[in-house]
């Protein structure tokens, strides 16, 4: 009993406190820490941290955003309003899309389309024409792609047409397909290699299906 009243703490708890009380919460709480950044032409994002690309609706195209994230989410805000929220991938240069983010799901016609890079790789020679065709059809959105096939693209003004029809077409016959691959080449003037000559010695690009950092003529093709 309570000194001075005829009823006991307990009986004070299941009589008044208890049906205040809410239920526990499901999932045991997280940690979160916070991200700014402007969402990029492809209608995505980037997570600084982990260096992986998450979309959102593609109307937010070009407006700053703030990510919240956690172990194991990642929520999107602007202004207060949450426009996304997508479960925490840590593969850099990944993308986590929502179909329904896409500007392509929407009819919606933008600056950058895969026409426009066509057009544009079809301006230079063909081959760099049908490699930006591969790295757009390996993608599940072409917006996904529109950042790879800029990079590409840029490399004429860099480095000359003449060296970046001929990297694309190493790459084409590699079996290659993304920005990576042509920066390689082009790094390390790989498109100024005697095919006959230095192809048993020749350094292939960074990939996640080549072990080894030179290869045999054998394996002058994606595994």
């Amino acid at each position: 009993m309570l000194k001075g009243r005829n009823y006991s703490r307990k009986l004070q708890f299941e009589e008044i406190e208890r049906q205040t009380l809410a239920p526990l919460p499901v999932l045991r709480y997280q940690f979160k820490k916070h991200f700014y950044a402007r969402v990029i032409k492809n209608g995505h994002v980037n997570l600084g941290p982990d260096k992986h690309y998450y979309s959102v609706p593609y109307r937010f195209i070009g407006k700053r955003v703030k990510l919240l994230y956690s172990r194991t989410i990642v929520e999107i805000y602007s202004n207060y309003e949450r426009i996304a929220l997508h479960p925490r991938e840590k593969n850099p240069y990944g993308y986590t899309t929502d179909k329904e983010h896409m500007a392509s799901a929407h009819r919606f016609k933008s600056d950058w389309t895969p026409d426009m890079f066509l057009n544009w790789a079809a301006s230079i020679h063909e081959d760099v024409r049908l490699y930006i065709l591969q790295i757009l059809e390996r993608k599940q959105h072409p917006e996904q792609a529109y950042k790879s096939c800029l990079g590409v693209l840029g490399f004429a003004k860099k480095a000359g047409n003449d060296r970046l029809i001929m990297a694309c077409q190493r790459g084409l016959s590699y079996g290659l397909y993304s920005y990576k691959t042509i920066q390689t080449i082009l790094e390390n003037k790989m498109d100024n290699y005697e095919e006959s000559i230095f192809a048993d010695e020749l350094p292939m690009p960074d990939h996640g299906n080549i072990r080894e950092k030179t290869i045999t003529n054998n394996h002058l093709k994606q595994q």
